[in-house]
């Protein structure tokens, strides 16, 4: 499979937590504090914690003796001999939950708290909600045989369906995966098995935005490359994870390739400047530009329309604003975390959330988790928020803004998780 780029995206945090009790005031800004759940955490598996997309819900698996079962909002399904790492998940609607199961030798997919059928394994990945949240997909194995069960219905049986995550497309109609029979891996769209390769590139194939097209990285002998609509693109020695990408109006492609230890971001076939490691490009949401991290050395930029930015010791994704105008990135100089807005570096604090910064609905405001000593505000506009225990910034978590003068959000307080709603003006 391809390599993993050796990307130093790195933003220090996880949920944050912190012992000492919480003694300010409560900001202006702040509208209401209202408890959602309370965590164990003599008895909660960290890494399984999830919160909603929608950022007020959230889930996890807790240990109950020799026992394990999901707690939702705080309420605790059915006891199960074990809970499938990495299956947790929320519907994009926030309204539903699903995740693997075991009981004794037999793995199985709960949906809102109903089992489906038995089987000796499900795929790593677990259970997929389509974009609308009414289907689920996930694989699953009897046997040496592997598959992919689509709305409780069987598709054909492989020897391998890889990490054994299928995807739906963007209008939750058709279905994509990566197969295996013999030594050929090819990919499945619509049960319709496209040519064959030696291999296909881990976390391929993927929808357009508008369903239409699919595209993956494949390899044939010991050279990658991207193939878009079945079309081969130009063949490399390595591509990215997370390759390729399609702008928001399907028109165009965006990947990473390496040649001789060296890498680079192609957009529409035509290879841009290379560096010594590369992050994921993305699009800016006009369709027009394209950002993304770049190392030389020990030393990263953000690259926007082939212009590179300050250099700094590490960087964050970087994000454009919804008018396209804008970009803003978490930076870090020595142990300080910031974030630049504009080119214009901010307040340097001990660690910036994941998913930070982000730009309000009408592109005028930014907003990020920031850490100072063992306590977590939000900052928006430049000016902190209330501190907490935490900040949830972690598996989906994310700073949500309402609107222009409206945000949410979800905190720590010792052992409870708060929703946090303010407004701005």
């Amino acid at each position: 499979m391809v390599k993993k780029v050796a990307v130093f995206f790195l933003m220090v945090f996880v949920i944050c937590i912190g012992i000492t009790a919480f003694a300010e005031e409560k900001s202006p800004r702040i509208v209401s504090e209202r408890p959602i759940t309370q965590i164990s955490f003599s008895s909660w598996i960290q890494e399984t914690f999830r919160v909603s997309p929608d950022n007020r819900r959230v889930a996890y698996v807790i240990k109950v003796g020799n026992k394990q079962c999901v707690v939702v909002d705080g309420k605790e399904e059915k006891q199960y001999d074990g809970i499938g790492a990495n299956t947790l998940i929320f519907s994009p609607d926030s309204k539903r939950v699903a995740y693997g199961a075991r009981l004794g030798n037999n793995w199985f997919v709960v949906v809102d708290r109903k089992e489906e059928k038995q089987y000796d394994d499900i795929g790593q990945s677990g259970p997929l909600f389509s974009s609308d949240s009414k289907r689920v997909a996930y694989g699953a194995r009897l046997g040496n045989n592997w598959f992919v069960v689509v709305d409780r219905k069987e598709e054909k049986q492989y020897d391998d369906i890889g990490q054994g995550s299928p995807l739906f497309s963007p209008d939750s109609k058709r279905v994509a995966y990566g197969a295996r029979l013999g030594n050929n891996w090819f990919v499945v769209v619509d049960r319709k098995e496209k040519k064959q390769y030696d291999d296909i590139a881990k976390g391929t194939p993927l929808f357009s935005p508008d369903s239409k097209q699919v595209a993956y990285g494949a390899r044939e002998g010991v050279t990658w490359f991207v193939v878009v609509d079945e079309k081969e693109e130009k063949q490399y020695d390595d591509i990215g994870q997370g390759s390729p990408l399609f702008s928001p109006d399907s028109k165009r492609v965006a990947y990473t390739a390496q040649v001789d230890n060296k890498w680079f971001v192609v957009v529409d076939e035509k290879e841009e400047k290379q560096y010594d490691g590369i992050g994921v490009p993305i699009f800016s949401p006009d369709n027009k530009r394209v950002a993304y991290g770049a190392r030389e050395g020990n030393k990263w930029c953000v690259v926007v329309d082939r212009k590179e930015e300050k250099h700094y010791a590490g960087i964050g994704v970087p994000i454009f604003s919804p008018d396209s105008k804008r970009v803003a990135y978490g930076a870090r100089v020595g142990n300080n975390w910031f974030v630049v807005v504009d080119r214009k570096e901010e307040k340097q604090y001990d660690g910036i959330g994941q998913g930070s910064p982000l730009f309000s609905p009408d592109s005028k405001r930014v907003a990020y988790g920031a850490r100072v000593g063992n306590k977590w505000c939000v900052v928006v506009d430049r000016k902190e928020e209330k501190h907490y225990d935490g900040i949830v910034t972690k598996r989906e978590g994310s700073i949500i803004f309402d609107s222009a003068e409206s945000l949410h959000y979800l905190a720590l307080i010792g052992k409870d998780i708060y929703l946090v709603e303010e407004r701005i003006k």
